[in-house]
């Protein structure tokens, strides 16, 4: 049941019942919602004689200004994966790097120091001795390709 006049605190509670609804159920709607209430709220808080008709719609005009703004402000932005393209692959960026083995391989594998981690290595050149610079060559999960450096 609607009271009969509704005031500044109304539209606060549902402004906050609506952020509470976007907790749990996410999708980033209920928020823009929540604050198109909110700000209603805050101007019948300035203008306390508005009508319930015109309250609603100000409430949804501020609901669609809302949604399109956060929308339009916080949307993914797909060129950001192109502009670094070995963010979180870490394997990746390494390729074409040449470093030093401070172990020798078994049989074409080992393992190799890149920072302050190690990496499992394959090589196709079969056993190379400590010492031996190599060059990253491409990446298969967590396991870096590698062939002798050429000079």
């Amino acid at each position: 049941m609607l009271p009969e006049v509704i005031v500044y605190w109304h539209w606060l509670a549902f402004g906050a019942a609506l952020a509470a609804i976007e907790i749990l159920a996410p999708g980033v709607v209920f928020l823009w919602l929540g604050v198109a209430a909110a700000a209603t709220g805050l101007i019948l808080l300035i203008f306390p004689s508005l009508p319930w008709t015109i309250q609603l719609l100000l409430f949804a005009a501020l609901s669609v200004a809302a949604v399109y703004l956060g929308r339009r402000l916080f949307r993914p932005r797909p060129d950001a994966e192109e502009a670094r393209p070995g963010l979180n692959r870490r394997g990746h960026r390494l390729v074409g790097q040449r470093f030093t083995l401070t172990e020798s391989t078994v049989d074409g594998r080992g393992r190799l120091q890149v920072g302050d981690g190690w990496w499992r290595i394959v090589s196709l050149e079969g056993e190379m001795a400590a010492g031996t610079t190599i060059e990253v060559t491409a990446v298969e999960g967590t396991t870096l390709k590698v062939n002798r450096a050429g000079d």
